[in-house]
């Protein structure tokens, strides 16, 4: 079962590219997203089985040399949280908006597995530093208490690094036309 997501992040597009290539080559993992983001790094974001995608970041961290920047590795993600990622979530109506805004984009993908696993929520979109300036957020939707509890753990899973957590916001009821721009 494909229930793991592994990330790498680096200083160097090229190197990123090499990066990419050997995960990919190294074990049975699918490529999300391998891209540079802002500003001037690469990120190469990959799912597969636990085992797998822990085979390909050991690969790709021995490629990755001087050129690593951070890791992440997740076993038994939620399932909302790929298709957040890739923005083809299925959500249609927007219920409380919660959102968490970071530095990184690993501690986002953290935050949005912890918030999605914690309260009965569904996961928007999971924005990745790509024109931010480095920095990442989600957004989720849900009833107003269980968007409080999912972005109440969110921010705390990744609270503990000093400095990460940008922002949190929760907007009990959107007005509709920030909603078109959310959805």
């Amino acid at each position: 079962m494909k229930n793991a997501i592994g990330l790498i992040e680096l200083n160097s597009i090229a190197k990123g590219f090499e990066v990419a290539d050997a995960l990919l080559k190294t074990a049975e993992s699918n490529l999300v997203e391998a891209h540079s983001v802002c500003p001037g790094k690469f990120i190469v974001l990959i799912t597969g089985t636990t085992a797998d995608v822990q085979s390909s970041l050991q690969a790709g961290l021995d490629i990755a040399a001087d050129t690593f920047i951070d890791k992440l590795m997740i076993p038994n993600i939620h399932p909302d949280l790929v298709p957040a990622l890739r923005g083809t979530s299925n959500v249609s109506e927007l219920e409380a908006l919660g959102i968490i805004e970071t530095f990184s984009a690993a501690s986002t993908i953290i935050a949005a597995d912890a918030a999605a696993k914690k309260a009965a929520v569904k996961l928007v979109d999971v924005r990745l530093a790509n024109a931010l300036g480095g920095k990442a957020y989600l957004t989720l939707t849900g009833e107003v208490g269980a968007v409080r509890s999912a972005v109440n753990a969110g921010s705390s899973a990744v609270k503990e690094e000093e400095g990460i957590l940008i922002r949190r916001v929760i907007i009990p009821r959107p007005h509709k036309d920030l909603r078109k721009s959310v959805l």
